[in-house]
């Protein structure tokens, strides 16, 4: 089996403002922890970036979080929508990598990790979701910790796609 992380939309323009996303602070000790184990191990790390209007490409919003630990060797990939596949070269990439396992973190759970999970499943590759490394803004109808917990229950439930789904707490993901 083949393993890629991918970290999506640890941004500074989504990180920094007030109020940080739920448990920031401990998501992102716990995807730097995935990303040195990935590179230890010799699995390509691929950060995720959004870019729109809001974000704009090389702007400060759209740089990764200044805590996160990065590498030279790590890949990155700029995307326009929920879905870290379309119209991105993240498939490619993986395809060139040889790929078939993703562990996925990062921002936001319901939108861009959820979207990313389904279409990563539906295209065939395996998916481990790391259930405490991806977070999102509280709203106004839950709080950021019951939209993860209810993405973890949600994403791991489904087998229609042929492969697994599951949902793993980061310090039990091997590579």
């Amino acid at each position: 089996m083949s393993f890629a992380l991918l970290v999506i939309d640890v941004q500074e323009g989504l990180f920094s403002p007030q109020p940080m996303p739920g448990d920031a602070d401990t998501v992102i000790a716990r995807i730097n922890s995935l990303a040195v184990r990935a590179r230890q191990a010799g699995v390509p790390v691929i950060y995720i970036q959004h870019q729109d209007e809001e974000l704009p490409v090389d702007s400060a919003p759209w740089q990764l979080y200044h805590t996160l630990v990065t590498d030279a060797g790590d890949k990155r990939i700029t995307k326009t929508t929920p879905d870290s596949f379309l119209c991105t070269p993240l498939a490619a990439l993986l395809d060139s990598l040889e790929v078939n396992h993703l562990i996925i973190c990062g921002y936001a759970s319901e939108f861009c990790v959820d979207t990313t999970a389904r279409r990563a499943a539906g295209l065939g590759y395996q998916v481990t979701l790391a259930a405490d490394a991806h977070t999102t803004h509280d709203k106004s109808h839950s709080a950021a910790a019951a939209i993860r917990a209810h993405h973890n229950a949600t994403l791991s439930s489904i087998s229609s796609f042929g492969v697994a789904i599951r949902a793993l707490p980061a310090d039990e993901i091997a590579f």
